[in-house]
């Protein structure tokens, strides 16, 4: 029997015809456990799809891959679409898959997930980086769908409660390709040209596909990275997206949006006038309780007057008591001194030596007897107009003195 040779490239390549001319294996969808996942820097993704009994290689190109709404992970139980064939090159058959889906849970609601737990872990939700919403804002911006129901909602209960602001819309895409790039760019042009004291970015209700546009990685990180406050309203009350997660306030609804971004005039109105009364009840309080201290201070201040008067009044006295006995005693010194002055004036040896008499003197000394000169002796005599030197020529002592 004559043996039929071919090459190994032509077998392989045989064998890929075979498969390729199957039409079950052109479109069949494959469940598996995905293993040794690898993302190329090409943006091809490499993997295994596996069972309790058997693997199969797989493989996903770049431009399918790109409209994958998750990231694949080792483990993740999967539905993957794609035809197999043969890698001729190595011999290997392998699925190459155009479509893939989580099993169990949507690839929506998986890829949320992830995107979740992406920025939740990089601090992108964390309370302290929550910017205040002003009390009172000038201006409001709002990014939204210009032709929705949400902006008129948002527009007409902004100037019903707040009429003084002025609202500036930014109309943007709110769904379907593009649009998270389109409020991402919103938001910077807002703060580039810082337009407003707060944003309001959000819209109407929807599926979950509908709203996807706030769940992108680009949208969240320019509410993040925005340096006016962000209100995130999108969809209704059960409605949550990532944006909500990393504005600094979520709001349930548009409408309730602008009901947050502004304070309601009539109460403000109402606040206002409640405060007027207190001050004025305040200040009448006050204008009577220094009232009542001026008048307090004034009984204080002729009580003490009164008292100043009658101290006054015993100064005065003990003054004049004081003058009137310092008088009489000055007055009783004054004729002691004239009676003494008389008395020594009487007694002076001056009006002695005016009668006649005269003091003798000896080197200074007063004569008080003949005993104490000599004859030679040189006295002195002192008269009442003069004095005269004089020798003793003799001495007479007078006898039983």
């Amino acid at each position: 029997m004559e043996r039929r040779i071919v090459e190994v490239s032509q077998l392989n390549a045989y064998i890929k015809n075979t498969m390729d001319s199957d039409f079950l294996l052109q479109n069949i969808w494959v469940r598996g456990e995905l293993s040794n996942f690898k993302l190329h820097y090409s943006g091809h993704m490499y993997m295994s799809l596996k069972d309790s009994e058997g693997v199969l290689r797989a493989v996903m190109f770049r431009g399918a891959a790109q409209s994958l709404r998750f990231m694949p992970e080792n483990g993740m139980q999967v539905l993957a679409r794609g035809r197999v064939s043969v890698f001729p090159r190595d011999g290997a058959y392998q699925l190459y898959i155009e479509e893939m889906e989580p099993e169990g849970a949507g690839a929506l609601s998986v890829a949320f997930e992830q995107m979740k737990a992406k920025l939740e872990k990089e601090g992108l939700f964390a309370p302290e980086r929550k910017k205040i919403i002003p009390r009172f804002p000038s201006c409001i911006g709002v990014a939204t769908s210009a032709t929705g129901a949400a902006v008129q909602d948002i527009c007409n209960i902004l100037r019903r409660r707040w009429p003084m602001a002025k609202i500036v819309l930014h109309p943007v895409t709110v769904q379907g390709e593009g649009a998270a790039a389109e409020i991402a760019s919103a938001i910077r042009q807002f703060n580039l040209e810082k337009e407003a004291d707060v944003l309001i970015v959000g819209r109407g209700g929807g599926s979950q596909e509908d709203l996807w546009a706030f769940n992108e990685e680009i949208l969240a990180r320019a509410v993040a990275d925005s340096a006016i406050p962000i209100i995130s309203a999108v969809g209704h009350e059960t409605d949550f997206t990532i944006c909500d997660f990393v504005a600094d306030l979520r709001a349930p609804t548009p409408s309730a949006a602008a009901e947050l971004a502004v304070p309601d005039r009539e109460e403000v109105l109402a606040q206002l006038a409640s405060f007027g009364k207190r001050i004025s009840s305040l200040l009448a309080l006050s204008v009577s309780r220094k009232k009542e201290n001026l008048l307090r201070l004034a009984t204080r201040m002729r009580t003490q007057k009164s008292r100043l008067d009658d101290l006054q009044y015993t100064v005065d006295t003990l003054t004049t008591r004081a003058v009137n006995m310092i008088t009489a005693n000055l007055e009783r010194g004054e004729s002691r001194i004239s009676e003494n002055a008389a008395k020594l004036q009487a007694l002076s040896p001056l009006q002695v030596l005016a009668r006649g008499y005269t003091v003798g003197t000896k080197n200074g000394q007063v004569l008080r007897s003949v005993g104490q000169v000599i004859a030679g002796d040189v006295v002195s005599l002192r008269f009442s107009d003069g004095s005269a030197d004089c020798t003793v020529e003799t001495v007479e002592r007078r006898t039983g003195v």
